[in-house]
Order: structure tokens, then sequence, then C-alpha cells
């Protein structure tokens, strides 16, 4: 009999090359990750043109998940960022959308979670705080460094807050990446841990038999909270996108 729990918990995470490459001596591998986002790409894709493709009157119920979710992000850019974050909507609603859709997929037995990888968020955040760093400066030109400095500082703390507002500045490609990575990460983990130790002991039989319906369900609940879980941090992703490009078009 298979025992689940030779295996390590973070073999799920282990990159897989599919199809090998190399240009010039860098590894540009089409990898496992790559194809599930491939495959959440193609996910939005799909049930987005479900949406559309209602031809009668009322609206069908993919239609009504897309218009609530689009409703959602609306408001959400609204009241994080004002009116003036409106063009920017489309960058996070395709955001909020690719993390959640990830998020989820990431929970089905066997498949990958794209997100669980702190290469992929930190290149989602550092894209962002790039991206929210460059709209600062076009919008603000010099005046953007004024960020920096909170209005009503004395003169001698100047160069301490400074410092620091800086640091906290930089700061937020990394929480960014490192909160949704984190989170996503020792989920999963748990959740191996829990189901090879509910096999190890219903491959051992006997009272142990009786004794793996604890680990089962506290797996059952853990799942449950996962999947809350992994709504939140795309929404908490998303919205912290928000308040930053807030940040850089109103400034203190």
């Amino acid at each position: 009999m298979l025992n689940i729990s030779n295996y390590s918990p973070l073999e799920q995470f282990e990159i897989v090359q599919i199809i090998p490459i190399q240009l010039q001596g860098l590894d540009i591998s089409f990898t496992n990750s790559s194809l599930f986002c491939i495959l959440i790409l193609f996910i939005l894709v799909y049930l987005f043109l479900l949406s559309t493709s209602n031809k009668t009157i009322l609206p069908n119920q993919w239609q009504t998940v897309t218009e609530e979710l689009y409703s959602f992000i609306l408001n959400m850019v609204i009241e994080n960022v004002g009116k003036e974050g409106l063009k920017y909507f489309p960058l996070i609603f395709s955001l909020f959308t690719f993390i959640l859709i990830a998020n989820l997929l990431g929970m089905i037995p066997y498949s990958f979670t794209v997100t669980s990888h702190i290469i992929v968020t930190f290149g989602l955040s550092l894209s962002i705080f790039i991206g929210v760093t460059l709209i600062g400066f076009y919008t603000h030109k010099i005046h953007f460094f004024s960020i920096l400095l909170p209005s009503g500082t004395p003169l001698v703390l100047s160069f301490f807050l400074v410092i620091i507002e800086l640091i906290s500045y930089v700061a937020r490609a990394f929480s960014l990446a490192i909160r949704l990575f984190a989170n996503l990460m020792s989920g999963h983990s748990l959740l191996k841990i829990l189901a090879g130790f509910a096999w190890s002991m219903l491959s051992i039989g006997g009272i142990f038999y009786l004794l793996s319906l604890v680990p089962l369900v506290v797996v059952f609940a853990v799942t449950g909270l996962e999947i809350g879980i992994a709504m939140l941090q795309a929404y908490v992703f998303t919205i912290l996108t928000c308040l930053y490009l807030n940040d850089a078009i109103h400034l203190h």
C-alpha cells in the first residue's frame, strides 16, 4: 500500500520541466507553473465567454456572477482610489480575477498553485510597485517625493522620517508578495501533513482506523478554511494595490 507520509509536504510545490528549453545558457523551460498560468488564462476567457454568449433578455447565471464581480471591483476602485482610478480598473479587475482563479484552482487535488511560489507573487507585486511609482511621478513630477515626508514634520526629525518612510515604501513590494505566498504555501502544506497523517493511521488499521476520523474531519474543516483564505487573499492583494495607487495619485 502506498504510504503518503513518506512524501514531503513541500513536494507539491516542486517546479517540473515539461518542455526543456535552453537559450544561450538561460533556462526558459516550459514548466508545470507555466502550464497552469496558461490554464488560468483559458479559464478566465472561457468564463467571460459564457457570460457574454447569452442572447436572451434575462441574464444567465454566468453573466450574473460576472456582473456582480464587476460591480464589486468597480466599487472597490471608486471607494479606495476615487474616480481618478477608473482608468486603472481593467488592471485591478484582471489582477483580482487572476489571483482568485489561481488560488481556487490550487485547491483541486493534484493541481498546482502558482501563487504559492514567491517568484510569481513577487513578480506581480514588483510590477505593481514599479507601475504605481511611475504613475506617482507622472502625476506629481518631483513633488511625488513629498510622500516620504508627512506634512507638519519637525525639521529635526525630517531626515529620520524620510529614511523610515523610504524603507516602508520599498517594503510594499515585498509585503504584497510574501503575504500571498506565505498564506497559500502554509495552508497547502498543512493540508498535506494532515492528509498524510490520516492516511498513515488508516494504513495501520485496528483502533487507528477509527482514530483516523479525527484528522479527516480536521482536513475537511481546514479545506473549507483554505477556500475562504484563497478568496480573502485575492481581495487583500487587490485592495492593497488600490490603496497604493491612491497614495500615488493623491499623496498624503
